[in-house]
């Protein structure tokens, strides 16, 4: 068992789920975070209690920074990344220092004894018909900035010993820095706070997975890397291979009032429409065990324990 795991962005969406769940399994844990979400990131405060747990505030293109960190770490998570192609298109620059520059400057300082497990994205597949399976052998052919970022920042860990990627299929889920963006958090969201919901694209496909099983696998990973170095693995849920208004109607089912217009105008800026295969992880030894189902139960719950939004009166 790697002893001590540095996580960047640590206290990010799958960071702060993937700090909580290294610490149970008795790993010790250095998030490592710029904060640049600020009061959005103050959800870990009770793990400061555990003597396992450390912090660094920091940014991953530092190489002082990045020294210091990687110091007395046995496995890196490298999550820290400008995530999704809207906000990589806002600020190319950012998104080409920090989804690939970070990637290459991790890559020199480490050492090769040093593990490190990578999270890519499956929209890296492009734009595919939905009708065949994308597996791990499916040429990669990313549309946005963002897809071709964290593709060549793939290559470059893959192309070096001691590295395990994932190419993750949408993320749901509660998390202490929650985000709206993600398709079925958002979904849920406009169930219970505003009661419908405007959908284009009503046929395009996409594959779901939920926050705690990428955190699961993540550790996986850690644990069997000597069997798993090397390779890529999707991860999703097989059973969550659904079109934009499956997803929507299934959100309806537990929220029957949740209204529903499927317009003619809109486009997702990285044209996803696939359907993944997790055979590969499975055959690993590892697969998803948290349903769509339970994690739409969860973001019912969580949304209705918030209090009234900010500039508003009633809700």
């Amino acid at each position: 068992m790697a002893e001590r795991v540095l996580v960047t962005g640590g206290l990010g969406y799958i960071g702060s789920i993937l700090c909580e769940h290294l610490l149970a399994a008795g790993y010790e844990v250095t998030a490592l975070d710029n904060l640049m979400y600020g009061a959005g990131q103050q959800g870990l405060f009770h793990l400061c209690a555990n003597p396992g747990f450390d912090f660094i505030k920091g940014d991953v293109r530092d190489e002082s920074v990045m020294r210091t960190a990687l110091k007395s770490a046995d496995a890196v998570v490298h999550l820290a990344a400008v995530v999704g192609a809207a906000a990589c298109d806002r600020d190319p620059a950012l998104a080409t220092s920090v989804n690939l520059e970070s990637v290459r400057l991790l890559n020199r300082l480490r050492s090769p004894r040093q593990l490190v497990v990578y999270p890519n994205t499956n929209s890296g597949y492009g734009a595919t018909s939905g009708l065949a399976f994308c597996t791990e052998e499916t040429p990669l052919e990313p549309i946005s900035l963002y897809g071709r970022t964290k593709v060549d920042a793939e290559r470059e860990l893959l192309g070096s010993p001691n590295a395990v990627a994932f190419r993750l299929a949408t993320v749901f889920g509660f998390s202490p820095r929650m985000r709206l963006d993600l398709l079925v958090n958002h979904f849920a969201y406009a169930a219970v706070k505003d009661g419908y919901l405007v959908l284009f694209e009503k046929d395009f496909k996409r594959n779901f997975v939920h926050v705690r099983d990428v955190a699961d696998a993540m550790m996986y990973a850690i644990t069997n890397s000597p069997r798993m170095v090397g390779n890529v693995y999707n991860f999703g849920l097989d059973s969550a291979n659904l079109s934009k208004e499956e997803l929507a109607l299934a959100v309806k089912r537990h929220v029957p009032n949740f209204y529903l217009h499927f317009a003619p105008i809109g486009q997702d800026p990285d044209k996803r429409n696939y359907v993944v295969s997790s055979a590969r992880l499975k055959a690993a030894g590892f697969e998803a065990r948290r349903s769509l189902d339970d994690g739409i139960r969860e973001l019912i719950k969580g949304y209705r324990m918030e209090g009234r939004p900010l500039f508003k009166n009633a809700g």
